[in-house]
């Protein structure tokens, strides 16, 4: 099933221009956590393979994103087709990239802080079932047109994700005590970073509800926006504040600073 939506030739420009700088970042972001590797310590070179790996899994995504937008727009009339059919522009390439990438960028905050292995062990056995849960809750609200769908595959998708604030804000806390100073501190404000960032999600995803029709150009715009804004923050930065905490830890156990 696909719709119609009518984009001025500003918000292609708009989009399109949007979507690159999503695929740049990732691109940028995954060449430049590899060629980092050096820099940590072995024990934390896992933290950064998997923070490699999602930018690099988002870039690939990020890649047929941009395809299937300019393939599904209509240069002569300027229509944008939208949906599941075939030739539409399908907001699915999304949710296959966050049900990959949301896991693997929560084992990378327990991998970079190297915790017990029973510790670890524990915290990712929760954390990545209730962030798989989250991203395929929320997808049948994504897809539907009609708003009280949405608004229920969204509660549906939020216990996971309350779940996992608990996980890292209480599990996790009790981690945090004896490790390096200024650790505690960053883990803190990559938190801090990960709600800001996932809370730009349901803001996109509930524009159809809060007045915007689906088929509203503006509403589509807002939503591409928001997504790869939130997809960069919550990716390239994070996976950079890893690496800061890996270069912390490193130091903190006798590695040479390379600044």
């Amino acid at each position: 099933m696909s719709s119609t939506i009518a984009l001025s030739a500003d918000q292609f420009g708009i989009v399109y221009n949007i979507l690159s700088f999503g695929l740049v970042s990732m691109l940028a972001c995954t060449i430049y956590t590899l060629v980092s590797q050096s820099r940590v310590l072995p024990k934390y070179r896992t933290a950064l393979v998997m923070s490699s790996m999602v930018t690099f899994i988002a870039a690939y995504h990020y890649m047929r994103i941009f395809n299937s937008f300019e393939d599904s727009f209509n240069h002569e009339t300027g229509a944008l087709s939208v949906g599941t059919g075939h030739g539409a522009f399908n907001e699915a390439y999304r949710y296959v990239d966050w049900i990959l990438t949301v896991p693997l960028l929560l084992v990378e905050v327990v991998a970079v802080l190297a915790l017990a292995k029973a510790a670890a062990s524990s915290l990712i056995t929760r954390l990545v079932p209730a962030s798989a849960a989250m991203i395929a809750l929320g997808y049948p609200g994504e897809i539907s047109t009609d708003n009280n769908t949405k608004v229920l595959w969204g509660v549906l998708s939020t216990i996971p994700f309350l779940y996992i604030l608990y996980v890292l804000f209480v599990e996790l806390s009790k981690s945090l005590d004896r490790q390096p100073a200024g650790v505690a501190a960053t883990v803190g404000r990559l938190r801090l970073l990960l709600i800001a960032t996932w809370g730009v999600y349901p803001i996109s995803y509930l524009l159809p509800i809060l007045g915007q029709s689906a088929t509203d150009p503006g509403a589509f715009v807002n939503r591409q926006i928001g997504y790869t804004i939130a997809d960069v923050l919550a990716k390239c930065v994070f996976g950079l504040t890893i690496l800061k905490i890996a270069k912390m830890k490193s130091v903190a156990e006798g590695m040479k600073d390379d600044h």
